[in-house]
């Protein structure tokens, strides 16, 4: 370890949850000031497997969505972060680049996690997940363009 590291160390150890959440913050603002919203996006996007490995999903995912809502109106946790690290202060591009990002990252996630959960419990998420994305899916369809949304649907799975 060099001097750097152990300076580094020193002040870090030092510092308050409180204070390192914020100088955190304060140094994503600026390291993500000058980066487009693409350039964030791929950056997620080659981040994530790294960041994955070796997570249990199914333990973090409900601590995970309740910061998340936790975080939402006040613009910490983490929907403040990702807020922030795409660019837009108070949620703005939010709406935009979330759904965007999530179709990316949910099927990798869910190729990482799923051979690893015991498989009556693999099965039950997948019918719940499955069950999730028609209904969410076929939102403000009519009833023929739900019907051949299903259809699609079936007709890929059976291949």
């Amino acid at each position: 370890m060099n001097a750097m590291d152990e300076m580094m160390g020193a002040f870090i150890g030092s510092m308050s949850k409180e204070d390192k959440q914020d100088m955190m913050s304060k140094m994503m603002e600026k390291f993500f000031a000058d980066m487009t919203a693409e350039d964030k996006q791929k950056m997620m996007e080659q981040m994530m497997p790294k960041m994955m490995e070796g997570i249990n999903m199914m333990e973090m995912m409900p601590k995970m969505m309740m910061n998340m809502m936790g975080g939402a109106e006040t613009g910490s946790g983490m929907m403040g972060m990702m807020s922030r690290m795409m660019g837009g202060g108070q949620g703005a591009g939010m709406p935009a680049m979330m759904p965007n990002m999530m179709t990316h990252m949910m099927p990798h996630c869910l190729n990482m996690m799923l051979p690893g959960i015991p498989k009556d419990e693999r099965v039950e998420f997948v019918l719940n997940m499955v069950t999730t994305l028609i209904e969410q899916g076929s939102v403000g369809m009519s009833d023929e363009e739900r019907n051949e949304f299903v259809a699609k649907i079936l007709e890929r799975v059976t291949r």
